[in-house]
Formats: structure tokens, C-alpha cells, sequence
């Protein structure tokens, strides 16, 4: 059980500084010390920006990870890059994600570069919150790569990721990770079209070394590229199934879906904790602390104090930074109204 009811958490992204973006944009131009630097100037930035909104959980903003897929790919061997999508112009979508051919084995001798994270927000985050560290799962982790006849489907694909995922997951605890997230975002994206338990099997032999060992959750959510989704918005598809994962908390967006299926809080708070995802990342809507205690009392009619979490619907990296910090600041504060409500500080 968590330590706090009503926590206040993140999922893991938080918004590039404008100098950051400008410099993922223009790498040539910068030395490797240079990129080092503004990486962690970039960590310093977002832990202030989270540590002042008040949050009971925060991340290192997902800072040093200038593309969510390519940062990765940058540690596996096996893999070519094209960067190119199939569509170059227009109205964003996910067509214009690249995919990537495998050319080798799949193997990440360096790991994924997680560890270093994290051991990077232990120095650089003040005393209090809890330090949360995320590792994409490896159905996720294989949505960019095709298919060869050595990996001839996605699941072959994430197989291969499997072991390298579970072995970075192994590292961050006995580097001292004690909240971790393996991000599964694709596996709700596409729930609605595959085998779900299927999907939990995966989850569940990629985790099984460091069960008990850490804090451990998920986050599931309908994709968030330029703030688009993709696939069905519904969480009907997953359940029961995805009750079957061994996780101590599930986290879902339901801000964006004006809190659609909130009811579906009261079976999965029997199984984990819940982790409401409370602000809209895909709005410039800023929503007031009153709006937040309104939504907070909602998720009590179904879910007990000490099993809610409250968090953005998904990582904000695709949100500007002046709208995040005020979502998290109200989120925070709306809260801690419901909070001395209750009379539970």
C-alpha cells in the first residue's frame, strides 16, 4: 500500500525548456559534454518545476530522452534508423512516426540507459518526494520496429525486448528504485484488437524478478503523440483481463474522456490501487483546484481514500510547459483541499 491516500503522482515526461527542444533539434551543433550539461540542467529544471507544484511523487521530467522510442533504440544493437515516417506534411498523427528495420540480434549490452536516470534524479532531487523511475514494457518498446523473418510479428519482437527491459527493471532496484513504472501505453491502445491475455503474460514474466521487491505500476492510455490518441478510447476491452497483472497500481486516463467509465475505478481499486489520471494533458483548459475537488470526490464515491492516486492522464512532454506547471500546481492544491476535507492533512 502506498505510504500516502490521495497521493499526488506523475507519469514520468514532463515539457522540454525551449533551449532543450532547440538542442534535440540541432545535435550536430553541440559536443558531448555540451548535451550532458543541458540534459541536466534540463533534470534540474523539472524537478523544481514538480517539487514547487507540491507533488507527493515525481520523475526526472524524462529529460535525456530527446525522441520516447529513439533514446532507447539508441542502446539496442540489431536496429537501423529511419527517421523518416511515411507521411512528412500535414496534421499531425502517428503515420508520421518512423519505423525502423532490424538488421541483427537484438541485444542492448549497455542496457537502457534507465539506471543512469535515475541515480541522476537521486542527486539532483531534494529530500521528500518519492523518485519514481519509468522503463517502457516491451510490447511498447517493439511498436517501431518491423518485422523480419527473424522477428516475423510484434510479440516475436517483444520477446526479444523482453529480457533487456527485465534486466534494466533488476538494475533499477539494486541501484535503490523503490517506485517503477513499466509504461504499457500500446497494450490499452490496442487491447480492443488483441489477444489481452496475452498481453498480461508478457507484463507479467517481464516484471517477475523485481515483484515485491519495488512499487511497482503501469500506466495505461490511448496514445498521445502531438496529443492525439489512436485506437477505441475505452477500457472495456482490457477487463477482466488486465486485473490479471501483477502490479501495485494501475494508473488510467480519464480526464480527457470528461471521466467516461469512472465507475470501472471501483472493480480495479479491489485489485490495485488507482491511479485516476485527473488533469487533461490535451487541453489548454486549465483546471482550477476546485475543478480538482470535484473530480477527487467523484473518484470517492467509488474508490476508497487509501487506494486513489491522482495524476496527469499521461506524461506531459506533448503539453507546453506554462500550461503543465499550472495543471500540476492546481492539481496538487485540489487535492489537498479534499484532503483537509477528510481531515488527513
Amino acid at each position: 500500500m502506498k505510504q500516502q491516500p490521495l497521493r499526488t503522482s506523475v507519469i514520468g515526461s514532463y515539457p522540454f525548456p525551449a533551449w532543450l527542444e532547440y538542442a534535440a533539434e540541432h545535435l550536430e551543433d553541440f559536443g558531448r559534454d555540451d548535451i550532458a550539461e543541458m540534459q541536466r540542467d534540463a533534470v534540474i529544471t523539472a524537478v523544481y518545476d514538480q517539487t514547487n507544484a507540491g507533488l507527493d511523487v515525481i520523475s526526472d521530467g524524462e529529460q535525456t530522452r530527446l525522441d520516447f522510442n529513439l533514446s532507447f533504440y539508441g542502446y539496442i544493437n540489431g536496429i537501423a534508423r529511419e527517421d523518416a515516417g511515411a507521411r512528412r506534411y500535414g496534421p499531425p498523427a502517428h503515420d508520421q512516426r518512423g519505423k525502423h528495420a532490424i538488421v541483427g540480434p537484438i541485444v542492448a549490452p549497455r542496457g537502457l540507459g534507465v539506471v543512469e536516470e535515475y541515480k541522476r534524479l537521486v542527486e539532483l532531487a531534494p529530500a521528500g518526494p518519492t523518485l519514481k523511475a519509468s522503463v517502457p514494457g516491451p510490447y511498447t518498446l517493439s511498436g517501431r520496429l518491423s518485422p523480419n523473418a527473424n522477428y516475423p510479428d510484434r510479440y516475436a519482437i517483444a520477446e526479444a525486448l523482453l529480457p533487456i527491459v527485465q534486466a534494466e527493471l533488476v538494475a533499477l532496484v539494486a541501484a535503490g528504485c523503490r517506485e517503477l513504472t513499466v509504461d504499457e501505453p500500446s497494450m490499452s491502445c490496442y487491447a480492443f484488437k488483441e489477444d489481452t491475455a496475452r498481453m498480461v503474460d508478457l507484463f507479467n514474466r517481464t516484471v517477475a524478478p523485481v515483484v515485491g521487491k519495488t512499487r511497482l505500476s503501469t500506466h495505461l492510455c490511448f496514445g498521445n503523440f502531438k496529443g492525439r490518441a489512436v485506437g477505441p478510447r475505452q477500457y472495456a476491452p482490457m477487463f477482466p483481463a488486465f486485473y490479471g497483472m501483477t502490479v501495485d497500481e494501475m494508473h488510467l486516463e480519464m480526464a480527457s474522456r470528461e471521466f467516461a467509465e469512472l465507475e470501472a475505478i471501483e472493480q480495479v481499486a479491489q485489485h490495485f490501487d488507482v491511479a485516476v489520471g485527473i488533469i487533461d494533458v490535451k487541453s489548454y483548459y486549465i483546471e482550477t483546484p476546485t475543478d480538482i475537488a470535484h473530480r477527487v470526490r467523484a473518484c470517492l464515491r467509488y474508490a476508497p481514500a487509501d487506494r486513489l492516486v491522482f495524476a496527469p492522464d499521461c506524461g506531459l512532454s506533448q503539453t507546453a510547459r506554462w500550461a503543465a506547471k499550472r495543471k500540476l500546481q492546481n492539481m496538487v492544491a485540489g487535492v489537498k483541499m479534499v484532503r483537509q476535507e477528510l481531515g488527513i492533512g
